[in-house]
């Protein structure tokens, strides 16, 4: 048996069963379906190098030994442009992020260099008509509300479905 190529890692904030479930259902409905092969997501970091994994996962196990559930809110509807997200706030989870981003200076891309908004992507490459339809609904749909990320997730990415690695549940004290 030949081992598989090594691909980039993706490293996801967890988000609440509930939330989870209600916007994965909302990108089966709204999301292209030819390319919708995930469920729903907060990415963190999106192409971190395969070399590091084990430094990744020793830093990722002792985040979650770290830190209590990370506080979070979703505050509505934002626009990709030719798609539609959920815009959640976490000054505390963009502080851990941070933290991880230091930690892995020199191995960042661009993309992962720079602090994200973070978000749900509930459509994509669509219309831009088509987005702002979905925007206008689901504005008056959405209710703001506050949850924690339950804790972090690694994936590595082959192409399609993301291949996932292990998740790690925050189960410290720490607060932001």
């Amino acid at each position: 048996m030949t081992e598989a190529a090594p691909a980039p890692l993706i490293i996801t904030a967890e988000l609440p069963p509930d939330i989870h479930r209600w916007a994965t259902r909302l990108r089966a409905a709204h999301y292209p379906p030819e390319r919708n092969m995930l469920e729903a997501h907060v990415t963190l970091f999106h192409a971190l190098p395969p070399g590091s994994e084990d430094e990744v996962r020793d830093r990722l196990a002792r985040l979650a030994a770290e830190y209590a559930p990370v506080a979070a809110r979703l505050e509505g509807v934002m626009s990709l442009g030719t798609g539609t997200a959920l815009h959640l706030t976490s000054p505390d989870m963009l502080a851990l992020r941070s933290d991880l981003a230091a930690q892995f200076h020199g191995l960042l891309t661009s993309q992962d260099a720079h602090e994200p908004r973070l978000h749900i992507t509930i459509q994509n490459k669509v219309s831009s008509q088509a987005a702002r339809d979905l925007q206008r609904t689901l504005s008056a749909e959405v209710e703001l509300r506050a949850f924690t990320f339950s804790g972090l997730a690694l994936h590595r990415y082959r192409g399609g479905p993301w291949e996932f690695v292990k998740r790690w549940a925050f189960r410290g004290k720490k607060r932001g």
